[in-house]
């Protein structure tokens, strides 16, 4: 499996980049590897959130859903 992936960005993300990387006198991969690192969090967080979600909706009853069919 190969470790490269081939992307472009637009002129005005490489832009942003360059100036950000100048601000902040850091690499502009490194800028890049803390931005996907940050959105891949986010999703994480996202995506957990929406399986308790549908985990809590198979398992919320009703009062009358949880007692009907027991005596």
């Amino acid at each position: 499996m190969s470790s490269e992936i081939n992307f472009t960005l637009d002129a005005k993300m490489i832009e942003s980049i360059q100036e950000y990387s100048q601000i902040l006198k850091r690499p502009p991969e490194i800028i890049i590897k803390e931005a996907l690192e940050e959105y891949f969090i986010k999703i994480e967080k996202e995506l957990l959130e929406k399986t308790l979600e549908d985990e809590n909706a198979l398992t919320n009853l009703s009062y009358e859903e949880f007692w009907d069919g027991l005596e």
